[in-house]
């Protein structure tokens, strides 16, 4: 299967840089929904068989111009929404308690999951809630999905996930609103990134110096 995992379109929140996790969260800004106007045309040539979205209104939103041109519903799944800040929620993402947010996701990236959010999930959970809906949507069959999702979760999950990518590709590659992450894969015989925000990826261990690992989770 093709996994397509975006991230949905700007929000206020990310205009303000904040750690914005909470369902069901902001709308899109009007650049966030011209974002999301364009994705049909971005994934014209690849044939999906289902759109998924969060339980966060943004990528709901985001979601729903793909699905209507294919003449889809939109999948509405909690477990591929953003890794809860807790008691972090709406501080700065370039703040000191702003910055433990991402290296807490990346820490679980590289197989430390019992580290949880303060007043958040653990990288257990984080990852077993994605793992269930990226394991029903290989289960339908399809050739192609497209998962709209938030920027932490998915390069939490692919630098996981995926035997290519390593932490320091992830961390040093923040996803712009409706960037995207495509996969090829399977959760029985694992995953490979083909691409990310439209750049190749490097082999994992090649990804380079870890550059500026803290934009805001949504």
């Amino acid at each position: 299967m093709r996994l397509f995992l975006v991230r949905h379109g700007q929000t206020p929140s990310n205009v303000d840089f904040l750690l914005d996790t909470a369902v069901p969260g902001p709308g899109l800004t009007p650049l966030g929904e011209r974002q999301a106007a364009a994705l049909p045309a971005a994934l014209a040539h690849e044939d999906l068989g289902a759109v998924y979205a969060s339980t966060l209104i943004r990528a709901q939103l985001t979601a729903a111009p793909v699905a209507a041109a294919r003449g889809l519903d939109v999948l509405v799944r909690d477990g591929i929404r953003e890794v809860s800040a807790g008691y972090l929620e709406m501080l700065p993402g370039d703040s000191e308690r702003g910055r433990h947010y991402m290296r807490t996701v990346f820490a679980w990236a590289v197989g430390d999951t019992s580290l949880r959010i303060p007043g958040g999930e653990s990288g257990t959970q984080a990852l077993a809630r994605y793992d269930a809906v990226i394991a029903e949507a290989a289960a339908s069959g399809a050739p192609a999905v497209a998962m709209v999702s938030h920027g932490a979760a998915i390069r939490m999950w692919t630098a996981a996930r995926a035997e290519n990518v390593d932490v320091s590709f992830a961390a040093s590659r923040p996803l712009a609103n409706t960037g995207l992450v495509v996969l090829e894969g399977s959760p029985r015989d694992g995953w490979k990134a083909l691409s990310w925000a439209g750049a190749a990826v490097a082999p994992a261990g090649e990804g380079g110096p870890t550059g500026r690992p803290t934009d805001a989770a949504g």
